[in-house]
């Protein structure tokens, strides 16, 4: 492979989520940056680089989860430090997105700080952001430089093809609300079953109130797609509602498993037989309970971060008219349970 943007490619990584970063060097067959990103005693952050990137290609893995505002900064912090260390190019590979939810004014006064983050990863000196299943998409829109936007559905859509193989035509994909139709309707296609829709209403945030079901679910196996769980009482709900009108059972999908406040328990007490989510927020062995199955989104990153290093098309990891064994390809096989 032969790049024209820079002489060799470098990994570095943030405190936000070490292990998906090793895990995806090692796919890489690269090692990890040497660098170092701690924190005075007065709470600023600062960062040691110790080794040169002058003309490399550097990507940066750093999910900006919990603490959201730490885990930003660090991102800045790196990008304007490989940016004065003369890097050719950074791209931010940012798996989970923080304050993708306030993407629009929902209510005179509001903020829209999902563009503001955005403008200061473009004012730091990223060329390039990498990032999964954001909230709403339009916020590819938000910045001035390119952004691949890489799906979780491919990822979740074979698991539980592997898993329901045998009883396929008895699975329904649902909904959770009218937001994430478009990723169930992608869900149900790649699954080849037809999908229903939970109406609900939200009566003030994070909590919320079943209206009805929109489609037939009785006798079938439920499965809830979303891209996040966060404090899990939509979901919850959700499926309680679908158990009280006939499924079978009900599993639940997601892309980014925030789980906040309450969500762990409410998950561990909720009818959900299985939730699967995909590892771009780490997951804390205190939050870890039997019914969670994390898939790795490692295999999928190093495949994009290959394909912009080299200037080869990132289109196939999403484009639903790919061919789709060539995309399957691309996804680990489902792990023998």
């Amino acid at each position: 492979m032969v790049a024209t943007h820079g002489k060799n490619i470098k990994i570095f990584a943030g405190n936000s989520h070490k292990k998906l970063a090793k895990d995806i060097a090692a796919k890489l067959h690269v090692p990890l940056g040497n660098s170092e990103v701690k924190v005075f005693s007065d709470g600023e952050v600062y960062v040691n680089i110790n080794e040169s990137v002058r003309g490399s290609e550097i990507f940066i893995i750093q999910s900006t989860c919990d603490p959201v505002n730490d885990n930003i900064m660090e991102l800045l912090i790196m990008i304007d430090a490989f940016k004065r260390a003369s890097a050719a190019r950074i791209t931010a590979v940012i798996p989970y997105f923080g304050y993708a939810r306030q993407d629009r004014k929902a209510k005179a006064r509001d903020p829209i700080s999902a563009k503001l983050v955005a403008d200061i990863i473009t004012t730091a000196g990223a060329d390039r952001v990498l990032t999964i299943d954001l909230h709403a998409p339009q916020i590819q829109g938000f910045f001035n430089i390119p952004v691949d936007h890489l799906l979780g559905v491919p990822l979740l859509a074979n698991y539980f093809k592997a898993k329901y193989k045998d009883d396929i035509e008895n699975v329904c994909i649902v909904s959770p609300d009218h937001g994430s139709v478009g990723r169930a309707r992608q869900f149900a296609q790649k699954l080849k079953v037809p999908f229903a829709i939970v109406d609900k209403r939200r009566p003030k945030p994070n909590s919320c109130e079943v209206m009805s079901i929109i489609g037939d679910i009785k006798g079938k196996h439920c499965i809830m797609v979303d891209d996040m769980i966060d404090t899990a009482g939509t979901i919850t709900a959700g499926a309680s509602a679908l158990m009280e009108r006939g499924a079978i059972d009900v599993a639940a999908a997601c892309t980014h498993g925030v789980l906040s406040g309450p969500a762990i328990q409410r998950l561990e007490e909720s009818v959900i037989k299985e939730v699967v989510m995909l590892d771009t927020v780490p997951l804390k062995k205190s939050k870890m309970i039997d019914k969670f199955k994390v898939l790795s989104v490692a295999p999928i990153c190093a495949e994009a971060i290959t394909r912009i290093y080299g200037d080869i098309p990132v289109s196939p990891l999403y484009n639903e008219t790919t061919d789709e064994k060539a995309q399957e390809a691309l996804i680990p096989e489902l792990e023998e349970k």
